[in-house]
């Protein structure tokens, strides 16, 4: 699954007209995890490419390990850091329940 965030005041947000997710925000220590893996993407504030999978696939870059569930969303941790962060019910749009391990990579928009 790909999403294409961009930032919007001061926060991390995607569209999805799949979905009907406009302006969905990324909140509680996932803005500050999307920060660090973009870092190296110039322009990336405008909007940058994010693979999703529960499963692994190659080039992947992040590996978020579920911790627990709070308030109807789940927190997750960045595999090998204390870096967790908090994903919202609109992960079930793109899961069918919580998943255990959700494996990430980022690159420059339209590669």
């Amino acid at each position: 699954m790909v999403i294409y965030p961009h930032r919007l005041h001061g926060t991390w947000v995607f569209d999805d007209k799949t979905t009907g997710l406009v302006q969905e925000p990324f909140v509680a220590g996932i803005p500050e995890i999307i920060d660090r893996a973009v870092a190296g993407i110039p322009g990336a504030a405008d909007g940058f490419k994010l693979t999703i999978s529960a499963t692994p696939f190659p080039g992947y870059q992040i590996a978020l390990d579920w911790a627990r569930q709070e308030y109807d969303g789940n927190w997750y941790r960045v595999e090998g850091t204390d870096a967790e962060g908090w994903l919202c019910p609109a992960l079930l749009k793109y899961f069918d329940a919580a998943s255990k391990r959700i494996y990430c990579a980022v690159a420059k928009k339209g590669s």
